[in-house]
């Protein structure tokens, strides 16, 4: 279920990582403006994975977990489209406090940016869930890219603003996207598909930059929720530790 390849990070500066991440939910958020306090307001997480790269494209460790916490159900659209039942997460997954453990050890450990695709829901849905489990959540305090919000300017059709994934990917790739709405399958298309945007001279620190008004809006929630003061100390203290490395 878990696969993890771990290399040593002797030679690779923190600040060097990459962590794209994706995550299949129970449904969506009703009111996206809402603090993740609010009672049954916001998804739960049903699958989160994620990949750890270094900036020159090498592969650190990759992780997917199913969560088998009974105390939420799934949408029938949602179980339409990811097929994520209540019987193979209780036979597969792990437990939520477990899972979101594990992706803050590695939010912490590497510092990376967090890079997905409509980053915006991971956003949230990662961040309701390290409300629910009461963990510490380091993503706000760390560099945000969204490949959905950087690539508006490859939109042709003029009556869409954004590019689905498998959109992208087939752009870039001239080949279908298989096994999608599969939150590892998700996520390491949007790691090839950055790299490839990358390639091209597509993503820069300039496109980048471009985004953080954009993303701040997805902070809001967060602070909302009570976690404004934990973000500043994971602030300081990523501060403190870029000084002393």
């Amino acid at each position: 279920m878990t696969i993890c390849r771990i290399f040593t990070t002797s030679t690779v500066h923190v600040k060097d990582f990459l962590l794209f991440i994706d995550t299949e939910t129970s449904g969506l958020p009703k009111n996206w403006e809402k603090p993740y306090s609010v009672p049954g307001n916001w998804p739960h997480a049903v699958q989160v994975s994620w990949l750890v790269y270094t900036r020159n494209g090498e592969l650190v460790k990759q992780e997917d977990y199913y969560i088998n916490d009974n105390d939420f159900k799934i949408s029938p659209s949602s179980l339409k489209i990811h097929g994520i039942t209540q019987e193979f997460r209780m036979q597969n997954g792990f437990p939520r406090q477990q899972v979101m453990a594990f992706l803050a050890a590695d939010l912490l450990q590497y510092q990376p940016m967090v890079i997905g695709h409509f980053l915006e829901l991971d956003f949230h849905v990662t961040g309701v869930e390290f409300f629910r489990t009461e963990l510490n959540n380091p993503i706000p305090t760390l560099p945000l890219f969204c490949t959905m919000q950087g690539t508006t300017h490859m939109v042709r059709n003029p009556q869409f603003k954004y590019l689905r994934l498998g959109q992208l990917f087939e752009e870039l790739f001239q080949q279908p996207l298989t096994g999608q709405h599969n939150a590892f399958n998700d996520a390491t298309a949007t790691a090839a598909c950055f790299f490839e945007l990358q390639k091209r001279g597509e993503i820069t620190d300039e496109r980048i930059s471009k985004q953080k008004e954009q993303l701040l809006k997805a902070t809001s929630s967060a602070r909302k929720a009570g976690w404004g003061m934990v973000a500043i100390i994971l602030c300081l203290l990523s501060a403190l530790i870029a000084y002393f490395l």
